[in-house]
């Protein structure tokens, strides 16, 4: 459930290896920050920087970046084959996992701000952030490019987002904002360069042209030959991979391939990819063959294999994924606790643990029963005319107990926020305000931490009725004891959603969360209840 953002700013240095360097490593030094690559380029005289982190690290990790580039960088001597207009050019920020487009567009326009104020240089918000639709496109933000700028800042049209509307000569003007997820992604066709590019020119939203557009949107691409592969590829850039997915992309290659009798050889994903994206093609190779698999790594070898990924290098998880790639060590110290260690940690005489982690470890269980059931259900021969009901409810149940799990922590370390307010000076009625705003804020994520507990519980009752009505009926106590388990540990979620709700000053928050927990509580009371009767009536 950890929230990951990528920034990819582009700086206007790709030979000084010092000022390379140090803008790399001020993202490396750069507390919850991973550099991931460096790619420079000599005659664009440009350096691509790609890194990841939590929303604030990312933000915190540009603002290192564009303070060493405001030291190091002159741009009144660059010159680069690259269209520029400043020494930060642009610095997007990608949704990663569990993170919105609207929330990137939000770290866009605090690093905008940020930038602008630390830095005193001028900022313009381009794509999601972009506030008119004449600055959404770069080319159009960077139109005239750093020659044009000091001009083009004296337009009204053009005053920055963020900074003053005048040139800065050392700096010119960076584009900050947020976009999807770009996949460089290649399919090998054992053909010619020139079969490669009709195929290309078939599938790419551009077509042929604007009378002959292609049949995929937010696709970029071409054919071209590979003399180190000695075969043809479809290249494209997957503008959107939650439009066209990869692959949707693949399948499209393959037919396209078919119609012209050229065979298809795998695939290849260039740098690195999300998670989901793997994900979403193994959902759909499951559903095509009809297979049934719940485990996170055996779906990214499907993926992997149906659509070739090792035919040309190898497709290592651990290096191609970005969340496997930035996982480090487990912060789960309760979770990974043994059961009797954790008993007696919860029995000791402290605070934390306390009734927040224990309802999330109950509901956790609750679910890991009624997966466990649905589990000694399916593929039984005795009971094969369930299956179909088991493939189904299995794996929400599953899931929610996968997800409680963190839960455990996060709880504990729910309050980390207000007590660092508490901490913060109020001498003045500055001081006060901000120290009260950072108290609301605070208590507001330690609501959200039980209420997440709730919601990921909540999701898992229809399945556990179905589980109710058609699993394996020797391991009925374990149903019983399941929805009880679940039902008690939302309940004591809600108390905690509660019980941190009385100095909340939001009252719209806070009537809109009360009514969302009382919902829930409500609603498992009655699925509980409704497990049981199924359980009785058999």
């Amino acid at each position: 459930m950890r929230k990951i953002v990528e920034c990819v700013p582009n700086f206007s240095e790709g030979n000084n290896r010092e000022t390379i360097e140090a803008i790399a490593q001020a993202i490396k030094e750069t507390p919850g920050c991973t550099l991931l690559d460096v790619d420079p380029g000599k005659s664009t005289n440009r350096t691509v920087y790609t890194f990841v982190g939590d929303p604030d690290a990312v933000v915190q990790g540009a603002l290192n970046s564009a303070r060493v580039a405001r030291e190091k960088i002159d741009m009144r001597v660059h010159k680069g084959e690259h269209p520029r207009m400043g020494a930060m050019d642009v610095c997007p920020f990608i949704p990663v996992a569990n993170v919105t487009m609207d929330e990137c567009v939000a770290i866009s326009k605090t690093f905008g701000r940020l930038a602008a104020e630390a830095l005193g240089v001028p900022f313009f918000l381009y794509e999601a952030a972009a506030v008119e639709d004449y600055r959404r496109k770069l080319p159009h933000v960077r139109k005239g490019e750093y020659e044009g700028l000091a001009e083009r800042l004296k337009e009204p049209e053009w005053k920055p987002d963020f900074g003053p509307a005048e040139f800065i000569p050392q700096w010119g003007a960076t584009a900050t904002g947020a976009r999807s997820f770009l996949i460089a992604y290649n399919v090998n066709i054992l053909g010619t360069s020139n079969q490669a590019h009709r195929i290309a020119l078939n599938l790419r939203e551009a077509g042929r042209g604007p009378d002959k557009p292609g049949r995929l949107k937010e696709v970029k691409g071409m054919g071209w030959f590979v003399d180190e592969y000695n075969l043809a590829q479809v290249t494209v850039n997957l503008n959107d991979y939650k439009v066209t997915p990869i692959h949707v992309l693949f399948e499209e290659v393959k037919r396209e391939a078919a119609a012209l009798n050229v065979g298809v050889a795998g695939s290849e994903i260039v740098g690195l990819v999300p998670l989901a994206s793997i994900l979403m093609a193994a959902d759909f190779y499951m559903e095509k063959e009809n297979l049934f698999i719940l485990d996170e790594d055996q779906k990214v070898r499907l993926a992997v294999e149906r659509l070739g990924l090792n035919s040309v290098a190898p497709f290592d998880p651990r290096e191609k994924i970005i969340e496997y790639r930035v996982a480090g060590e487990r912060n789960e110290p309760l979770a990974d606790m043994s059961l009797r260690a954790f008993i007696e940690e919860v029995a000791s005489r402290s605070s934390a643990p306390g009734g927040g982690s224990v309802s999330a470890a109950i509901a956790a269980m609750g679910a890991g029963l009624g997966a466990m059931v649905g589990k000694l259900t399916y593929g039984v021969r005795k009971f094969e005319s369930v299956d179909a009901q088991m493939r189904k409810n299995i794996p929400p149940l599953h899931d929610a107990s996968a997800r409680l799990i963190p839960m455990i922590d996060a709880d504990t370390t729910a309050f980390n926020d207000f007590m660092e307010a508490l901490r913060m000076p109020r001498g003045t009625d500055a001081e006060r305000t901000v120290r009260a705003e950072r108290m609301q804020a605070g208590l507001k994520k330690a609501i959200d931490i039980p209420l997440t507990t709730m919601k990921l519980g909540d999701g898992a009752w229809d399945a556990f009725c179905e589980v109710a009505r058609y699993g394996n009926p020797a391991s009925r106590s374990d149903v019983e004891v399941g929805a009880r388990a679940l039902e008690t540990g939302i309940w004591g979620a809600y108390k905690n959603v509660m019980i941190n709700m009385a100095d909340i000053t939001d009252n719209a928050f806070k009537t809109r969360i009360t009514q969302e927990a009382e919902a829930i509580v409500n609603r498992a009371a009655r699925k509980c209840a409704e497990v049981l009767e199924i359980l009785e009536a058999r």
